[in-house]
């Protein structure tokens, strides 16, 4: 099934007629919020059940904004190629960042709170992390 197929097909098969973005919006962070509930407590079927929830609120939002599901799978791969070039290398007393081989910035390192900082700042930036 195509991915415009299938949004359609929710689209048609909704449960609750809103055009309400605010709503939708919310509807999606919900069925998201009790799939990880259910993860957290360990039950991965009740999780997945959540998240299929979870995809048909996605396919509605992204109707209601009028996203091109083809360009959006195109633009996302883009962003996902670009953050492999991302890179954070932790030395002795600083951190560097690099994006796609070109230094960016860095900061120095005082303590384990600098490293525990810097590691989580990669996670969210998508950096792959190099120690030397």
């Amino acid at each position: 099934m195509e991915l415009k197929e299938a949004m359609d097909l929710i689209w048609e098969n909704r449960k609750y007629l809103t055009d309400d973005p605010k709503e939708i919006m919310s509807h999606l962070n919900e069925e998201v919020a009790e799939s990880l509930k259910a993860l957290l407590k360990g039950d991965s079927d009740r999780a997945k059940r959540e998240l299929e929830d979870a995809l048909s609120c996605l396919f509605i939002a992204l109707k209601v904004f009028d996203v091109d599901l083809d360009e959006a799978v195109i633009h996302q791969v883009e962003q996902m190629k670009k953050r492999v070039g991302n890179v954070m290398i932790f030395k002795n007393d600083k951190v560097e960042i690099f994006v796609n081989g070109i230094l960016k910035g860095g900061w120095s390192i005082w303590g384990d709170d600098d490293i525990k900082e810097a590691e989580k700042i990669a996670k969210e930036f998508g950096c792959k992390i190099i120690r030397s």
